[in-house]
């Protein structure tokens, strides 16, 4: 008999407590409410994967108070210099990059130093691509990253706040 009682305690303990807890509503910030700066990172003497990691964590809106991990809610960065950015240690030739064809044996590879003499952008974007999520989302927010091999931008209308890293 007092086991009744202590159950029935119990369920009247459990129906008043979650009342107040369904009260509390998880904030998710709108699509239009979200705000979206533009940042312009120069990549002169800057490690590349040192760089790569503070890029993304901005690009992802990790820094900001309203970060939802299901939104791209980050800003734009528009990166300078990629073609001076510098790896640590013997990674110039050492690292290679791969890619596929599609084609049988077509797989291409290109060490470090020859990726930043022809296409200096793409070891940034690369690095900054390891580091996002491979879904619909990171695919969102990579677009919002934009390399060039030298000063020269086209993104001054935008206003971009200079950012050192």
């Amino acid at each position: 008999m007092g086991s009744y009682g202590a159950l029935a305690e119990i369920k009247c303990l459990k129906d008043s407590k979650f009342k107040e807890v369904t009260d509390v509503k998880t904030y998710f910030p709108k699509e239009d409410e979200i705000s979206n700066d533009w940042y312009v990172v120069d990549a002169a003497g800057q490690t590349v994967g040192r760089l790569a990691t503070q890029i993304a964590h901005i690009l992802r809106g990790k820094n900001k108070p309203s970060f939802t991990p299901n939104q791209a809610g980050g800003d734009f960065i528009v990166v300078i210099n990629a073609e001076r950015a510098v790896f640590t240690g013997a990674k110039l030739d050492q690292k290679v990059y791969t890619r596929y064809t599609g084609y049988q044996g077509g797989l291409k590879t290109n060490t470090a130093r020859e990726m930043l003499e022809k296409h200096p952008e793409r070891v940034i974007e690369r690095a900054v691509w390891g580091m996002l999520p491979k879904n619909h989302l990171g695919r969102k927010v990579m677009t919002r990253l934009k390399v060039y091999a030298g000063e020269a931008h086209p993104h001054l209308a935008q206003q971009p706040k200079e950012l050192s890293l």
